[in-house]
């Protein structure tokens, strides 16, 4: 039973190691308290914050963006995944353009969209897409081509249609590749909206973020820090969950 509960935590035990020099530092003084405040300190900040439920509503708001623009990228990203892994020609006609577009960063494109819908909740959402749609778009793609040529012999044997072979023997094989490209295309839907909000904001977790480090107060930029990387983690667990349950015990790899 220990040993249980030692495995499932051990990944947490670095961050014990981190607040643990976080204090160390803050009592040698190696950094004034302008540049590295207290534990103390970030932590009053964000009952602060709790208190008048400021934290809730940025918290909420970059909630609404991410999941927004997840869902977004998914609905078009698992389809097309779909369509070039069993059209491969038809693939080669589009993979310049996605290869262009995959190399170019969404936050290079912000200036740009930004005059093109303005500083409102479409600009961001969009970069949401644009992060996380390859990484989901790449996982179905590969998930679908690299189905067992073997599988797809024994489905022709037992006289399948093209659509019994795709819909039970390549989707089924292609799940938990999908699955990875989900969870992946979350963390980078995750990434994306900090930068977006740092960028062009008046509320979420960037924009708390960027205006603690206007205002010159690095307890209000470690509590959005802190805040977004704990939601992250938390979000993943849950997925990871629902992945479990829905592949039915097979063990999936989430590594990026």
């Amino acid at each position: 039973m220990i040993r249980r509960v030692h495995e499932r935590l051990k990944g947490y035990y670095i961050f014990v190691l981190v607040f643990i020099l976080w204090i160390v530092i803050c009592k040698l003084e190696i950094w004034n308290q302008y540049i590295m405040p207290t534990p103390q300190k970030v932590y009053t900040t964000f009952k602060k914050m709790i208190i008048d439920g400021s934290i809730f509503e940025n918290i909420f708001i970059s909630l609404k963006r991410i999941f927004i623009g997840y869902f977004i990228s998914s609905i078009l990203a698992i389809p097309l995944g779909m369509i070039f892994g069993c059209k491969s020609k038809l693939y080669k006609f589009f993979k310049p353009l996605l290869e262009f577009m995959r190399c170019t960063p969404p936050l290079a494109l912000i200036p740009m969209l930004i005059l093109w819908f303005g500083i409102g909740e479409k600009s961001k959402i969009i970069i949401i897409i644009l992060a996380s749609f390859f990484p989901i778009f790449l996982n179905t793609l590969s998930g679908i081509k690299n189905c067992d040529p073997k599988l797809i012999e024994v489905g022709k044997v037992f006289n399948f249609s093209n659509f019994e072979i795709f819909s039970k023997i390549i989707i089924p094989n292609a799940l938990v590749d999908i699955f990875v490209g989900l969870n992946l295309g979350l963390g980078y839907s995750f990434r994306a909206i900090i930068g977006a909000e740092l960028v062009a904001a008046s509320s979420g977790l960037g924009y708390l973020i960027s205006d603690g480090r206007s205002m010159s107060r690095t307890d209000v930029v470690l509590v959005g820090i802190l805040v977004i990387g704990f939601l992250g983690i938390i979000s993943e667990f849950i997925f990871r969950k629902i992945i479990n349950k829905v592949s039915r015990g097979k063990q999936v790899n989430f590594n990026d």
